[in-house]
């Protein structure tokens, strides 16, 4: 077992038909997470997206690009998702929205979670909570020198705000073991999440940021000369059985 966890991650991003997430939410919590982990993969979290009502989101790992292929062969091709693939896809306009990430460095992986993913029909022990996902879009990759400066630099002032990142992910350039399935080639993203306790909690450290002057006027304007867009921000809620919370 690689020390590193999931060094290879998906973001996946669906565009569902109007009032269909529940519809998936509920048939992927049942049927999609123990039966992708049986075959290889690490089903790390599936969100619904606040800001976007017909928005899924989840994220995907594997220990490296060839069991990759190997895992999404089986699952694809295997008896549960032949059952209900029919069904999941009658909920999607557009599942092509794929990033596939790397840990930034060796402290950047996602965390094993302190607590087991509740079982199928268990109550969830506590409300979710809120996990921000902020996507940067490079104009040249996001190098070693960029991760150690943000390692040494941005995150001490985002965790100063509240914003602890939770993991910090960037482009993996592998060619797709997988074709069957469309990734978003030709980006340079570095991806951050942090976890909050509820909307309220994200605006607060938001704020914090925005007052605080080293972000202000030294931190954000160099990152900002960085970016070949606006970055984009995800406020994901997590669902019943999501392992991410």
């Amino acid at each position: 077992m690689n020390a590193l966890r999931c060094p290879v991650v998906e973001l996946r991003q669906y565009t569902l038909h109007p009032g269909r997430r529940d519809v998936l939410v509920d048939l992927f919590d049942r049927e999609f997470v123990e039966s992708q982990e049986a075959v290889g993969a690490t089903v790390l979290g599936q969100f619904r997206d606040l800001d976007a009502p017909d928005r899924f989101v989840w994220l995907r790992g594997f220990e490296d690009m060839p069991r990759r292929a190997e895992a999404l062969k089986s699952f694809y091709g295997g008896r549960v998702w032949q059952a209900h693939r029919d069904e999941a896809n009658a909920t999607m306009l557009d599942s092509d929205d794929v990033l596939l990430l790397r840990p930034a460095s060796a402290r950047g992986g996602f965390p094993v979670p302190v607590h087991a993913r509740p079982a199928p029909g268990q109550p969830t022990p506590s409300p979710p909570p809120l996990v921000l996902a902020t996507i940067w879009y490079g104009r040249n990759p996001f190098d070693t020198t960029f991760v150690e400066c943000f390692e040494q630099c941005v995150r001490p002032v985002l965790a100063e705000a509240g914003c602890e990142p939770l993991a910090y992910l960037r482009s993996e350039h592998a060619p797709n073991t997988f074709p069957a399935l469309p990734v978003r080639m030709n980006e340079e993203v570095f991806v951050w999440f942090a976890r909050f306790g509820d909307e309220g909690d994200v605006d607060r450290c938001l704020n914090r940021l925005q007052l605080c002057e080293r972000w202000r006027e030294e931190l954000l304007p160099t990152l900002s000369e960085l970016w070949a867009r606006d970055p984009d921000q995800l406020r994901l809620t997590p669902t019943r059985r999501s392992a991410l919370r």
